[in-house]
């Protein structure tokens, strides 16, 4: 029977308890670079058994919100190995969530205002992202009217994934995790609502609309290993303008089956909606799967018990208790984290939450 306190081997990677550090937007980039402080935040958290980053974006273009980081120039790589090192230094393992946006951006964070890309030129309604006003001021923004990918650029998106794996690899990462969950590009083209194309990345057919995302994992894959590879899915959080569509079961369990295939680290998946489809969900897939869910200790616990999930996820309780390894397994009372520094910002409410001392506790 597995415990929050068990090893496990994710690929080659000897992970010393199944608690993973949940990939959670911060919005300190300012430049889109990662600045010394977010070395010090993962390193702070390095007793996690593996840590996935915030999402960074794989090219420019795949970019939808201010001050995120990117992996796809010589500067955020160097940032990225600063923190690699740290981590690593403090004795953790860490993934990077490899993003693109698609259609949930604005012209304003674009180069030279282009529109943002997605499987169909659909603007998502009712969205905003974190971008300029037309005054330049940083605001709230509905998402821009899209461009419909062609041909050349899916393709583009393929590349600029490969790329950004190995960038990822250079910069010190035990592997990277692809988000294809939450609105974004991948699963812009899983959804048969949205997805309408009439080519070989469109329409009723699950094999075309799954095409893109098992594209870019074989590519990521071939380029540093599927044992280095996860991937990122939430098939009923309805975020980002996607909505229910015929089918959407056999084309989450198709994608958990194809994954399956490919022998990757593992998935990791959130919003799996009632119990018989989270089993199967798993089955399909077969390999380490990784489950997040607003866990508690106990909760986690019993999923691992249970055999719902190999490893737990853990996010918000992440930000206040940089020591929430060390807090779960002595019993010690949970931080609660201030949500007016949730996004962006200076150290405060980022790198200065203290770690649990019994004797001040005591005091």
């Amino acid at each position: 029977m597995s415990s929050i306190f068990t090893p496990h081997m994710l690929g080659t990677l000897s992970l010393p308890n199944r608690i993973v550090m949940a990939p959670m937007t911060r919005a300190r980039s300012l430049d889109t670079v990662p600045p010394q402080s977010m070395a010090v935040y993962y390193a702070q958290r390095a007793s996690a058994g593996l840590i996935i980053t915030e999402s960074a974006q794989v090219s420019e273009h795949g970019r939808g919100y201010l001050c995120t980081p990117g992996i796809h120039t010589p500067e955020q790589i160097e940032g990225w190995r600063q923190v690699t090192q740290a981590v690593h230094n403090a004795g953790g393992r860490i993934f990077i969530q490899l993003w693109h946006v698609g259609r949930l951006s604005h012209t304003s964070l674009l180069p030279n205002g282009a529109a943002p890309l997605g499987p169909v030129a659909t603007t998502a309604s009712n969205t905003t992202v974190q971008a300029y006003d037309a005054d330049g001021n940083p605001s709230q923004v509905p998402a821009s009217q899209p461009a419909a990918l062609d041909i050349a650029g899916i393709r583009h998106i393929t590349t600029d994934f490969r790329r950004a794996a190995l960038n990822a690899i250079e910069a010190g990462f035990d592997g990277v995790e692809i988000h294809a969950g939450n609105g974004f590009l991948f699963e812009q083209f899983i959804n048969a609502g949205l997805n309408t194309r009439q080519d070989q990345y469109g329409g009723s057919a699950i094999a075309n609309r799954l095409r893109l995302l098992l594209e870019t994992v074989d590519a990521v894959s071939g380029a540093i290993g599927n044992d280095r590879v996860g991937v990122r899915v939430s098939p009923f959080a309805r975020l980002g303008d996607l909505h229910a569509f015929e089918g959407e079961k056999a084309t989450w369990l198709g994608l958990a089956g194809a994954l399956c295939q490919r022998q990757l680290a593992y998935l990791h998946a959130s919003h799996l909606g009632e119990a018989g489809f989270q089993r199967d969900f798993r089955r399909a897939f077969g390999g380490t799967f990784m489950l997040a869910g607003g866990f508690t200790a106990e909760t986690a616990q019993k999923a691992l018990e249970s055999g719902e999930a190999d490893l737990v996820v853990f996010g918000r309780p992440f930000i206040a208790n940089p020591d929430l390894v060390e807090r779960i397994q002595n019993r010690w009372p949970l931080a609660e984290a201030g949500e007016e520094a949730f996004y962006g910002g200076d150290d405060r409410g980022y790198i200065d939450y203290p770690r649990y001392s019994p004797l001040a506790a005591a005091a």
